[in-house]
């Protein structure tokens, strides 16, 4: 059987079994270090009115949001692109 990916598509390198995260979008439950994993920063301030607040010098706290998606969901949100063949072997 033909390999596609040199890592198989994982980052587990020889850790054994990887414990499963869900996915965010349709519910999968996909290994950890397989799913895309996507941080962003909430702010609960309107932006025009944080952009006042921080000339004022005001502290705004911004809560992190961690979500992590299955390789289909991450492909069709457009988190990931779809690699040429050779590219894939590489990395």
């Amino acid at each position: 059987m033909v390999k596609k990916r040199k890592s198989s598509g994982r980052a587990k390198g020889s850790k054994g079994r990887s414990e499963l995260v869900e996915c965010s979008q349709c519910g999968q439950r996909v290994p950890r270090d397989k799913a895309k994993k996507v941080t962003r920063f909430l702010s609960f301030v309107e932006p025009t009115l944080a952009k006042e607040l921080r000339k004022a010098g005001t502290f705004l706290p911004r809560t992190k949001i961690t979500k992590y998606y299955c390789v289909s969901c991450a492909v069709h949100a457009k988190i990931s692109k779809v690699r040429a063949k050779e590219e894939r072997k590489m990395a």
